[in-house]
């Protein structure tokens, strides 16, 4: 587990393997799309599935996905790359992935409510003091962390102390 300032620890989850399990065997993304797989022509894709970039001729695919366990207005559900075949997933758990460093990122703080109760652009350097500051009020349940760009899903942060 990484630490961070003031003793606080992180959980980085990609998507779970059961839901890609799932969407692979059947062929159907959580909107009920069809998972169309592609080479890769082109390298660097994020890929939610193992959070890191895609090399070019990987085996990938763009699915629908909705990462929170609710509905709502603020339970989106958008486009995200993965391969797709099975791969080794993420298991660095306890650190900042490694393959998202050079990526800036948005970091979207929600309540136990189910509202949006924080927003923070970082740059890699800044990842692991905003979670910090973030996870460690009392009106944060969990962090997404979102394509600056784009606004998509690319993984969820927990407190683990």
């Amino acid at each position: 587990m990484s630490t961070l300032p003031s003793t606080a620890t992180f959980q980085i989850s990609a998507i779970p393997t059961e839901t890609l399990r799932r969407i692979r065997e059947h062929g159907i993304d959580d909107l009920g799309n069809p998972v169309v797989p592609f080479d890769d022509t082109a390298g660097e894709l994020p890929l939610r599935c193992c959070l890191r970039d895609s090399v070019v001729g990987e085996r990938v695919a763009a699915i629908g996905y909705g990462p929170f366990p609710w509905s709502g207005p603020y339970a989106e559900t958008g486009p995200v790359f993965i391969h797709a075949e099975a791969c080794d997933g993420y298991s660095d758990t306890g650190s900042y992935p490694a393959g998202y460093r050079h990526r800036q990122q948005i970091f979207r703080a929600y309540g136990p409510d189910r509202t949006i109760v924080a927003a923070k652009i970082v740059d890699s350097v800044d990842a692991e003091p905003a979670l910090a500051k973030l996870l460690a009020r009392s009106d944060v349940d969990f962090v997404h962390s979102r394509n600056v760009a784009y606004g998509c899903y690319m993984f969820t942060i927990r407190s683990s102390s």
